[in-house]
């Protein structure tokens, strides 16, 4: 049976580079995948370009970027290794990347080049890679009467079992199971009885009842940019951002942040045109146009969505001009584009979804460590209850939860038990 100090299982972004950190700090370190690619969801994510951390984040209020049911509990990795840290390690390696909006940032050329550096910090670390590799149990043994130390743990794997100080789950959470996205984390809690926040989509499209539907289903690939808001004045939650129209329901920045904080069966509410006061614009427009009112509102939204608006709305008086309408039903139309409430029937679901809300209870781990009750088993980056909005904080909190992790590993767990 093969021995290491620690075996981190999940060659994602928080396992790459855990794996890469304790491993240059002297720990012989395993690092376990069941698929034959590193990093897939690295890979795919930014259009193939990986948005990896956002400039703007508050180092000294990170959490408020984070989803939890205990927000705060992310404050103390994420400002210990913040953005800089991260910018520094790709300066370093010579990777291009530009900011494209609101402090995101993004590799110039590839993913594979963000890849390729964490692949190369695993070299510098020595760290054992097995891939593909599937692992089929983990057991804890406690130390016997008169041993020193804490215990150990056996992974039984395909290409054998593994004795471990110390097994680190980074295997993720549920979106895009086409990419390898499994389970395996959660269980790994549930076997050794920590407590989990129930798991469901985020940063997702939201989708309707087909009939409630129709009207707008035409408008897919259309966007524009909105005020997006969901919940009530206490524990409500706003954006301004772009929107899609899909043929199931919505999409684009917008609405994927707003997915987060959206609740099942409660409305979200929209301003189509957050930058005018359409009302008084079409009221005003009566005056002096003889155009339809579609054409009108064509110079405040999409044409494609003008003309469904006003269909929809008020499908009698659509042909008719401007200057026909009553000023009380343009301004009752003004006031539908600028509070249009609908509530959404579900959505995409994980196959559409970019990040896992919910995971591993966090009052199971600390903060300082990422080590959970159970001595010498850790969990970092997706597969814990921490969820980043959109815009590169999520792998932020995988890099931030990982160095944390790896300090952690190298205090606790010393090569001499290697």
């Amino acid at each position: 049976m093969q021995t290491f100090d620690v075996v981190i299982i999940g060659a994602g972004a928080a396992g790459l580079f855990c794996a890469g950190l304790a491993g240059q700090q002297g720990l012989k370190v395993l690092l376990v995948d069941h698929s034959e690619k590193v990093a897939e969801k690295i890979r795919i994510s930014g259009g193939g370009r990986c948005n990896f951390t956002n400039r703007d984040m508050d180092v000294r209020e990170p959490h408020k970027h984070f989803i939890s049911a205990n927000p705060k509990f992310c404050r103390s990795a994420l400002s210990r290794y913040t953005p800089a840290h991260f910018i520094a390690l790709l300066e370093k390696y010579g990777v291009p990347f530009h900011e494209k909006h609101k402090g995101q940032l993004f590799c110039d050329r590839s993913a594979q080049d963000l890849i390729n550096v964490l692949l190369a910090e695993c070299d510098k670390g020595q760290v054992t890679r097995w891939q593909p590799c599937a692992v089929t149990s983990i057991a804890f043994s406690a130390p016997e009467p008169g041993e020193s130390g804490t215990g150990s743990y056996q992974i039984e794997s395909d290409k054998g079992p593994v004795k471990s100080a110390a097994v680190v789950i980074a295997t993720g959470g549920l979106p895009v199971p086409k990419i390898g996205a499994t389970d395996f984390g959660l269980r790994v809690a549930k076997q050794f009885g920590l407590k989990l926040i129930q798991p469901r989509p985020a940063l997702v499209p939201l989708t309707f009842d087909a009939q409630q539907w129709a009207p707008f289903a035409q408008l897919a690939g259309v966007s524009l940019p909105v005020d997006i808001a969901t919940g009530g004045k206490k524990d409500g939650m706003h954006f301004a951002e772009d929107l899609l129209f899909t043929h199931r329901g919505l999409s684009g920045p917008g609405v994927l942040q707003i997915s987060s904080y959206w609740q099942a069966g409660t409305p979200i509410r929209l301003n189509l045109a957050p930058r005018s006061n359409v009302a008084e614009l079409l009221t005003q427009a009566k005056q002096t146009s003889r155009k339809k009112v579609n054409n009108e509102l064509s110079a405040l939204l999409p044409t494609r969505l003008a003309e469904a608006w006003v269909q929809h709305s008020a499908p009698g008086q659509a042909e008719r001009p401007v200057n026909a309408w009553t000023d009380k039903a343009l301004q009752q139309l003004g006031e539908r584009v600028s509070r249009w409430e609908l509530t959404p029937t579900g959505t995409e679901g994980y196959a559409k979804a970019e990040v896992m809300a919910g995971g591993v209870d966090t009052s199971e781990l600390s903060s300082q460590t990422m080590e959970s009750r159970q001595s010498g088993l850790y969990f970092i980056g997706e597969v814990v209850d921490v969820t980043g909005w959109l815009g590169g904080y999520n792998f932020q909190w995988a890099w931030a939860s990982a160095y944390a992790c790896a300090q952690a590993l190298a205090a606790k767990h010393t090569p001499s038990q290697a």
